[in-house]
């Protein structure tokens, strides 16, 4: 039997209600709870309630203020410069407990994963499109950083101002050593990391345009709502389109017409297949660090040395 989320806890219960009924200017209450644990990297599900269903996602680490707030940040980066959907905040956003934090939005109504249509998979594509239609000067982000799942994720441009720079030392590095510091990294993988990294100017391709980036491109990471995808849980910032576009099928396969819809508005780069493994490297350590020796954790390690005699 499945552990009850602690996002039933009475307390929790009723902010959600308070904060509710706030936002949409009427008494609401919950009728009843849909649990999606599986599909974020905290407990989360949603409330249901009339006009609206409320999605609450909880934290108790000691950011989950800082955590959430900087998704919300995020979140508005995105509709405002790409003009991308997004969920809408309930209240504030953010909602502190008195132990730990929740993030709430209105629910969108859902076709769940494994009933998306040919239009939801051109609808994605569209959208990673749209994003990396807007550019800036620098690699990174100058306003704020941000978050890969709960890790911090530094979003300073580096002072060369290259990409591979700014992978290495904002993305890999740092990954890296947080992997290393859990225990979970063997040192020999540790060491292979590092000769990649020694190698990687000769492995990154011509130089891209900066590109805003979800950030954490994985699947579950955008619904498939009735006008089309909605981004959520993002890691914003200005960098190589593909990353974005090596993380959409990072856990799991997507449909090529998602690529060939993408490649409707913008070019793949023919030879994005051989880098594709490259920009999966800091994400992998990144799993490798949460999960630790799960069997989840365990696969992505397997992955993390198979790219890593790839590049050897």
């Amino acid at each position: 039997m499945s552990a009850i989320s602690p996002l039933l806890d009475r307390a929790a219960v009723q902010e959600i209600e308070r904060v509710a009924s706030a936002h949409f200017g009427l008494q609401w209450t919950t009728d009843g709870f849909t649990d999606l644990r599986d599909r974020a990297s905290h407990p989360s599900g949603n409330f249901h309630g009339r006009p609206l269903s409320v999605f609450t996602k909880l934290s108790f680490a000691v950011d989950a203020h800082e955590l959430f707030a900087a998704e919300l940040d995020g979140l508005e980066l995105l509709r405002l410069r790409a003009q991308v959907a997004t969920p809408t905040p309930i209240g504030p956003g953010v909602v502190d407990l008195e132990v730990g934090s929740m993030l709430l939005f209105e629910a969108v109504p859902e076709r769940l994963p494994d009933a998306r249509t040919p239009a939801d998979w051109r609808s994605i594509g569209h959208t990673l499109a749209a994003l990396h239609q807007v550019h800036a000067e620098k690699f990174g982000l100058e306003f704020f950083d941000g978050y890969f799942g709960p890790l911090p994720q530094d979003n300073r441009p580096v002072a060369s101002g290259t990409w591979v720079d700014f992978y290495t030392e904002r993305r890999v590095l740092p990954r890296l050593r947080s992997a290393v510091d859990s225990g979970h990294l063997p040192s020999d993988v540790a060491s292979e990391v590092e000769r990649l990294v020694d190698r990687m100017s000769a492995l990154c391709g011509p130089e891209p345009r900066p590109s805003l980036l979800h950030g954490d491109a994985q699947l579950n990471n955008f619904l498939s709502g009735a006008s089309g995808a909605v981004v959520i849980d993002v890691a914003p910032y200005f960098g190589h389109p593909e990353l974005d576009l090596a993380l959409i099928d990072h856990f799991e396969t997507v449909p090529t017409s998602l690529f060939e819809a993408y490649q409707e508005i913008l070019t793949i780069d023919p030879e994005f297949a051989d880098r594709r493994e490259l920009w999966r490297i800091f994400s992998y350590l990144a799993t490798v660090n949460v999960e630790g020796q799960s069997p989840f954790g365990q696969r992505f390690l397997r992955q993390l040395i198979e790219a890593l005699h790839r590049y050897r």
